[in-house]
């Protein structure tokens, strides 16, 4: 009955991914009535902190981006890149980690990407290889950043167990750095050069295509008043998380008052829960950034990465919902026949990790639904933190929006989606940057925990 069930959900999974936008969370939601009704299956909790972590953090980046924060960010971005043009392919990859790392969402990769793109095809440098990382670095720095669902997502799972925000930060900022800088090395001379590649030279014959190309990207005219503001306020919002994750003394605390219960934000000890500091937080800065930043509720709302924030809350929904409610049923089956083979082999758990974020074409979603298994199967709360990075894999199919932006952006054609599909551009600079973050974040998880 277990592998009946376990069929329905991936091919819930695997049409919702089809699907796109909100098709996982739907798509999910359907596969719950069909586990509810047809095998008698109880739902689990809804994954609720992380729905409201994600629109928190989601509607603050929304709030900065309608005040011009973002496009600050870009202008900062494009002075770094285009001052030093031959450095394109180290450069475009970091500074698009930090500035994910920053944002806590990969989206501002989309503003970046055409200059890394036109800033490599002005220096004749293949534009494959800053591109094809930069991808890859914008989704690990989802995977270290302090304000991003995925890390929020872990502190659930993990919080309990002695890990908090701080721990995550201190392995997973170093390994997925060192990750990408393996990557950045990997790349840095695949491929052809372009006035080596003769399908290149080719399309440079044609007059319209090499004028094109030599044309300058436009530039931004004007900031908005506020930009400065609502990214200051935004970055103390960051470093409040930081700190109160880091230091916990630092969260109020109310288990001396008389007829205390716990609840949703308060645990059993009395002290506001991380995630719940991370909601109030980031709410409290979108209001900063609207009384103070030069914009409006209106505009905030109308952004487009507060769409993004709808449609990520839904597809997680659905998604973890019906996933955590089919491994809570089948929980003995799973451990007894798991259990063993995985502290044998704990790596097969990273691999877990990594095809199921294939699948659901999310971090947040590969660490809430399968994090909580790995404690289960009996793996240590570090081991955990340190095989992280390895829900980065939903590179492999050429369907997730930053790859295919990174295609359109390349107007030289070296960035694509090859004959079989999955011999693409960011196959082996994903693979190799992946396995390299995993290893780093091992090592680093016995060193420092």
């Amino acid at each position: 009955m277990i592998f009946i069930q376990l069929a329905i959900l991936l091919i819930c999974i695997f049409i919702g991914a089809r699907m796109s936008g909100i098709g996982l969370g739907v798509m999910g939601m359907i596969g719950l009535l069909i586990l509810l009704f047809v095998f008698d299956i109880q739902p689990s909790d809804p994954p609720l902190e992380v729905m409201l972590i994600i629109m928190s953090v989601v509607t603050a980046a929304a709030a900065l981006q309608a005040a011009g924060g973002m496009d600050y960010l870009v202008r900062v971005a494009s002075k770094i890149l285009r001052s030093h043009p031959g450095q394109i392919t180290i450069l475009g990859p970091l500074v698009t980690y930090c500035f994910t790392l920053f944002a806590g969402t990969a989206h501002i990769s989309y503003s970046i990407l055409p200059i890394i793109a036109e800033v490599a095809i002005k220096a004749r440098i293949r534009p494959e290889r800053a591109l094809s990382m930069s991808v890859t670095a914008a989704h690990m720095g989802i995977t270290s950043s302090p304000v991003s669902a995925a890390s929020a997502a872990l502190l659930t799972v993990l919080a309990d167990k002695g890990i908090g925000l701080g721990n995550i930060l201190m392995v997973c900022i170093p390994a997925t750095l060192i990750g990408v800088i393996v990557g950045i090395a990997f790349v840095y001379k695949r491929g052809k050069e372009l006035n080596e590649d003769n399908e290149f030279l080719e399309k440079m014959k044609d007059p319209v295509f090499a004028k094109n190309l030599e044309s300058e990207a436009q530039e931004a005219v004007a900031m908005k008043p506020g930009a400065v503001k609502s990214l200051v306020i935004f970055g103390l919002a960051v470093l409040g998380i930081v700190l109160v994750g880091s230091f916990p003394g630092l969260l109020p605390s109310f288990s001396g008052i008389s007829g205390f219960t716990p609840n949703f934000a308060v645990n059993a000890a009395g002290q506001v829960q991380i995630p719940s500091m991370i909601m109030m937080i980031m709410l409290a800065a979108t209001g900063l950034i609207i009384l103070f930043a030069n914009t409006t509720a209106s505009q905030v709302t109308k952004a487009s990465l507060f769409a993004s924030a709808g449609q990520a809350t839904i597809a997680v929904f659905g998604v973890i919902w019906m996933s955590s409610s089919f491994m809570d049923h089948n929980f003995v089956v799973i451990r007894d026949t798991l259990g063993e083979l995985v502290n044998k082999l704990p790596w097969l758990f990273a691999l877990a990790l990594f095809t199921l974020s294939i699948l659901l074409f999310s971090q947040a979603a590969t660490t809430k639904a399968l994090m909580p298994l790995g404690l289960t199967l009996g793996l240590s709360p570090a081991f955990l933190l340190g095989v992280f990075p390895a829900v980065n894999g939903h590179f492999f199919i050429p369907g997730y929006p930053t790859l295919l932006a990174a295609i359109q952006f390349d107007r030289t054609g070296t960035t694509r989606i090859g004959k079989y599909v999955l011999n693409h551009s960011f196959m082996l600079p994903g693979i190799v940057t992946t396995v390299a973050s995993v290893i780093a974040g091992l090592i680093l998880q016995s060193i420092l925990l």
